[in-house]
C-alpha cells in the first residue's frame, strides 16, 4: 500500500473517533540506566476473577505458581479491567487511555499518533518484547511497531505451550543481557480462551501442551452468576484444565526468571484481560466483567502477602509502569500512576472504577458505561431499547445453550435469559447483597437517592473524560434519541471497520 493511501485511510479513520486532546509528547526523553527495572507483564485470556485459589477457588490444586506469586507481592484485590474485551482492554493497558481517546473502541488498533507504553520504555532505553496475542496487544499497526521480539501463534503453540513460553523468554533475556539492556515483555497466554482444552491423541503435535492436571465435571466449582448445570460443568472442566495450563506456563516462565538471575531486579505483574466467555461476565459491565485477579511482585520494594483494598483500573497501569521505571509520563494520558500503593501509601479517590463496552469483534454495537464501588453498581446501556437484542461470544458457550433450552421449563432461568438478551436502560445493583447482580434496583423508589448519586458520579466522569456516551446518558429517557443514536454509532463501526480492513491489507 502506498503511503500517500494510508495516510489519508488514517485521517479518515481519526474523524470516526471522538479524541479528547492532542497527547503532549516529549521531544527528547531521558534513557533509563542499566539499573531500571525489567518488566514481566503477564496476562490470561478470559478468566473468571474467581478461577484461582487465591481468589477462592475450590477446585483442587488449580494454580499453586500463580498463589505462590500472589504471596510474593501486593494483591490487588479491587483490580478492574477497563473494558471487558480482548483487543480494547489490552488497548487501554497499552496507552492509559480509555477507549474513546486512543480510538480503540473494538478490534482494529489505534491511528492516532499517541504515546504506548512499549515505545516510551523502548524510547527510553529498553528492549521490548511480546509473547502472544501479538495483534490484539500491539496498540498500532503491527508493521510498524516497536517490538524487539515477538513470537506467536505456532511459535509458542498456539498460545498454549508453556515450554515454549520458556524457551522464547529465556532467549529473550538473554538477548537483553547481551545488548545491556533492561527488559519490558509482555507475555499473553492464549489460555484459559476457547477453544477449552479437549485431549485427543494427537493434541501436543503442533506445539501445544497438555495441562499437567486435567479436570472432571465433578471436580469443578461453577461460578455462583451461573446456573449449575450438566452442560456448563462439562465446559467448565475444559475450562479449569485450561485455566491450570496458564499456571503451568506461569510456573515455566517464573522458573527462567531465577535461572537467568533476574528475579531480584524485575517487576512481575499479572492480570486478565477480562472475565469467563459467558453469560454475563465477557463483554459486559458486570463486576464478574472487569473484575481481574492482578498481583504485582517486586523483590526488596514490595512487601510480600499484602492485600490492598484500593480500586484500581488498568487504564493506570501505564502511567505506574512508568513512573516505576523513572520514566516521565506524558501529560495526555487518562490514567494516573498507583506507584504510592506498590511503596505501601495510601491514594485519595481510589473507592471506585469506571468500565465501558462498546462492540464485540464481529462490529455489533452495544455500547455499555458502568461505575462501581464496594457497594454499589449501576450500568448505563443505551443500546437497550428499540428490540436490538445482545449477541457476543458468551452466546455461543454450551452453558448459555444449554440455558436457552431449559428456559421454557424454568421461569427463574427463563429470566435470566431473557434479560441477558434484552437488557433495560438502566441498572442498579446493591453489591453487598447481590455480587452477581442478579436484581436488578433501577427504577424502584426506596433506591432513587441512591441512584441519582450514583448517576451523578457517571455524569461526572463521563464529561471529565469527553466520553461520546454523555450525550446519550443526558437524554437516557428519550428512546428515540437512543434508538437513532445507536443506529448511527453502528455506521461508525461499519466504515470504521471497513477503512481497518484497508490499512491492515484485509487481515
Amino acid at each position: 500500500m502506498v503511503a500517500t493511501k494510508k495516510n489519508a485511510l488514517t485521517t479518515a479513520m481519526l474523524m470516526l473517533f471522538s479524541v479528547a486532546s492532542a497527547p503532549s509528547m516529549s521531544a527528547q526523553p531521558a534513557r533509563v540506566g542499566t539499573a531500571a527495572p525489567n518488566i514481566l507483564l503477564i496476562t490470561a485470556d478470559d478468566m473468571d476473577y474467581g478461577s484461582l485459589g487465591v481468589t477462592g477457588s475450590t477446585v483442587p490444586e488449580i494454580s499453586p505458581n500463580l498463589d505462590r506469586l500472589a504471596s510474593q507481592g501486593i494483591r490487588f484485590n479491587n483490580a478492574f479491567v477497563t473494558v471487558s474485551v480482548c483487543e480494547p482492554s489490552r488497548g487501554v493497558i497499552a496507552t492509559g487511555r480509555y477507549i474513546q481517546s486512543s480510538g480503540i473502541v473494538g478490534f482494529y488498533p489505534t491511528t492516532q499518533e499517541i504515546p504506548t507504553l512499549a515505545e516510551e520504555l523502548k524510547d527510553n532505553g529498553y528492549t521490548v518484547g511480546i509473547l502472544g496475542k501479538v495483534n490484539h496487544s500491539t496498540p498500532k499497526y503491527v508493521d510498524d511497531y516497536v517490538w524487539d521480539y515477538s513470537k506467536d501463534k505456532a511459535e509458542i503453540g498456539s498460545g498454549r505451550g508453556p515450554k515454549l513460553y520458556r524457551k522464547h523468554l529465556s532467549a529473550f533475556i538473554d538477548s537483553a543481557k547481551a545488548n545491556n539492556k533492561p527488559f519490558f515483555m509482555m507475555a499473553n497466554s492464549h489460555d484459559p480462551h476457547r477453544p477449552y482444552f479437549v485431549d485427543s491423541p494427537n493434541y501436543e503435535r503442533n506445539g501445544k501442551q497438555r495441562p499437567s492436571r486435567i479436570y472432571q465435571p465433578d471436580e469443578i466449582q461453577v461460578p455462583s452468576f451461573l446456573p449449575d448445570l450438566p452442560e456448563a460443568r462439562v465446559e467448565l472442566a475444559q475450562y479449569f484444565s485450561s485455566v491450570k495450563r496458564l499456571d503451568d506456563t506461569v510456573g515455566e516462565m517464573m522458573s527462567v526468571l531465577d535461572e537467568k538471575g533476574v528475579s531480584d531486579n524485575t517487576i512481575v505483574l499479572f492480570l486478565s484481560d477480562n472475565g469467563i466467555a459467558s453469560p454475563f461476565a465477557k463483554s459486559n459491565v458486570y463486576r464478574n466483567s472487569n473484575h481481574t485477579p492482578f498481583f504485582v511482585r517486586w523483590p526488596d520494594k514490595i512487601d510480600a502477602s499484602v492485600d490492598d483494598e484500593h480500586f484500581i483500573s488498568m487504564v493506570d497501569l501505564m502511567p505506574t509502569l512508568l513512573d516505576a521505571a523513572g520514566i516521565e509520563i506524558p501529560d495526555s494520558l487518562d490514567g494516573r500512576s498507583f506507584l504510592p500503593l506498590l511503596q505501601g501509601d495510601s491514594q485519595a479517590d481510589r473507592d471506585y472504577v469506571f468500565t465501558q463496552y462498546h462492540e464485540n469483534a464481529g462490529g455489533r454495537v452495544f455500547p455499555m458505561a458502568a461505575v462501581q464501588n464496594s457497594d454499589w453498581l449501576y450500568i448505563f446501556n443505551p443500546w437497550a431499547v428499540g428490540g436490538r437484542v445482545y449477541k457476543t461470544s458468551a452466546n455461543n458457550s454450551d452453558t448459555f445453550k444449554a440455558m436457552k433450552k431449559l428456559a421454557s421449563d424454568n421461569p427463574e432461568i427463563k429470566e435470566r435469559v431473557d434479560f441477558f438478551l434484552n437488557r433495560t436502560v438502566t441498572e442498579l445493583y446493591d453489591l453487598r447483597t447481590d455480587p452477581d447482580a442478579t436484581n436488578n434496583l433501577a427504577g424502584k423508589s426506596e433506591f432513587k437517592e441512591q441512584q441519582m448519586k450514583i448517576a451523578e458520579m457517571m455524569r461526572q466522569h463521563m464529561e471529565q473524560y469527553h466520553d461520546p456516551l454523555l450525550e446519550l446518558f443526558q437524554k437516557r429517557e428519550d428512546n428515540d434519541f437512543l434508538v437513532s443514536r445507536t443506529a448511527e454509532l453502528q455506521a461508525e463501526t461499519r466504515q470504521r471497520k471497513k477503512i481497518h480492513r484497508q490499512l491492515s491489507g484485509g487481515k
